[in-house]
């Protein structure tokens, strides 16, 4: 492409989704889990990985090949989203040199690349919490399309893959019970493409970070800690790294940061609040999405809210706007908005936020009425 951001000159192909097969239902948890928590989270269950994340995001590969029959022979390039990474400022404190090694995310994503056999694509790895998927879609748009020469008929590759049980503590009223394993990759190729035609155009895409009124996460090194066991019942660690979540904080800073963050694409891509058929916002749980939608209606933005995703999966970070765009593919017309929130770096008081503004093509309205 010409340097310039690729907005509205590339969009999403497809998206294939990679569910652990353990799940680990709400009684597990027995006395540790808030009374209501069904009721502000809409959460009844979430999947276990046993494997790490750079496996995961094989397997969600390995899905699309065989969903979509496409050649990983074209695939110019993959950018791989991992919100269960300790970032390095953390993982200096707490880590051996060997132990912090493993939680560099870029060779985390050559290590995607190698196993694969596309070792020779670039291959970038970022985290980003909950907006990593935002920030990954315009980091696409405006630094690695424009920098290489992809194809009418390549595609570039964003895999997301959350194994935040590894770092959860099991036994934490607020967090325990949220988080779920999933992987999940989006192909995005060129609007022109006849091998890989795109679905939804991407319009615009960002993500930044915020100040906020508090410290809503952090990390820690904490002995015996609750973990779910292999055979489904409990085991204690001797020690693990685990984060925290201020969880009333950040679910009142979220619905107003997607607002944000919506609004902002909207104004940038010039598109009218009213032109909004969908929203489909990070699924941080069902009273957070409730909140979100009240703020989205203030916005002038009609279109249906898109939620209940988290029922058998929890929050899935990074994955849950593709895994919610996977689950409403056939429906999906017009122009849609992702806004997401997330907490910021460990330690600072921060939100990041962000948004992906798509816009269904007539390929894919077509396959909506058929679907209809």
């Amino acid at each position: 492409m010409d340097g310039k951001p690729a907005f509205g000159r590339f969009g999403i192909a497809a998206i294939s989704v990679y569910e652990p097969a353990w799940v680990l239902e709400n009684a597990w948890y027995g006395d540790t889990i808030p009374r209501k928590f069904v009721h502000h989270t809409g959460i009844e269950a979430r999947p276990i990985s046993q494997e790490d994340e750079v496996t995961m995001a094989v397997r969600a590969v390995k899905g699309l090949q065989r969903e979509t029959g496409c050649d990983l022979a074209d695939c110019a390039g993959l950018v791989f989203v991992s919100p269960s990474f300790v970032p390095l400022a953390a993982a200096r404190r707490f880590l051996t040199p060997d132990q912090l090694r493993r939680e560099r995310l870029g060779r985390a994503a050559r290590q995607v690349a190698r196993r694969l056999s596309i070792g020779d694509a670039l291959a970038v790895g970022i985290n980003w919490f909950c907006s990593g998927y935002a920030k990954a879609i315009a980091l696409a748009a405006e630094r690695i399309l424009p920098r290489i020469d992809m194809g009418a008929n390549q595609f570039l590759l964003v895999v997301t893959a959350s194994r935040i049980s590894r770092i959860t503590d099991y036994s934490c009223k607020q967090s325990g019970a949220l988080f779920g394993d999933l992987a999940t990759v989006t192909m995005l190729s060129r609007k022109e493409s006849t091998r890989y035609p795109v679905h939804l155009e991407v319009l615009h895409a960002a993500a930044e970070k915020r100040p906020a009124e508090g410290v809503f996460f952090d990390f820690h090194r904490r002995t015996n800690v609750l973990a779910p066991a292999d055979d489904g019942g409990k085991v204690s660690d001797p020690e693990r790294v685990v984060f925290s979540l201020d969880g009333m904080g950040i679910a009142d800073a979220a619905p107003r940061a997607m607002a944000d963050a919506l609004a902002s694409s909207l104004a940038t891509a010039r598109v009218a609040p009213g032109d909004v058929r969908y929203v489909v916002p990070h699924q941080a749980g069902a009273g957070i999405v409730r909140f979100t939608a009240m703020k989205v209606e203030q916005l002038g933005i009609a279109g249906e809210v898109i939620q209940g995703q988290t029922t058998r999966v929890g929050n899935v970070s990074s994955g849950s706007i593709p895994y919610a765009l996977k689950r409403s593919w056939s429906r999906l017309s017009g122009t849609i908005g992702c806004p997401t929130a997330a907490v910021g770096d460990p330690g600072r008081k921060e939100v990041s936020q962000g948004c992906v503004l798509l816009r269904a093509t007539r390929r894919h309205e077509r396959l909506a009425r058929t679907a209809a």
